[in-house]
C-alpha cells in the first residue's frame, strides 16, 4: 500500500546488522525491508534526509508491513 506526501518524525537504527525504523506521520514505526544491503542504506539516508530537511516522502509498505519503496519529494 502507497502513503503518500508523509512526514518523517523520527529514525532509529538497531547496532545489529541491517535493522532500520522510520516512524512516518500518521502510520507509526515501520521496519525497512532488510536483506539488500544497498537498498536498506539508501532508504535510510533518505528517511534521515527527509527527517534533517522536513521534506515529505511517499513510502510503499509491503503485506509484512514493511518499507520497501520510497520517494523523496
Amino acid at each position: 500500500m502507497w502513503y503518500n506526501n508523509k512526514l518523517v518524525l523520527a529514525t532509529f537504527a538497531h547496532h545489529t546488522t541491517q535493522w532500520v525504523w522510520a516512524n512516518i506521520d500518521g502510520i507509526g514505526w515501520l521496519r525497512i525491508k532488510d536483506g539488500a544491503v544497498d537498498g536498506l542504506s539508501n532508504l535510510s539516508i533518505m528517511m534521515n534526509a527527509a527527517r534533517a530537511s522536513g521534506r515529505t516522502v511517499n513510502v510503499y509498505v509491503d503485506g509484512s508491513n514493511l518499507i520497501t519503496t520510497a520517494y523523496l519529494l
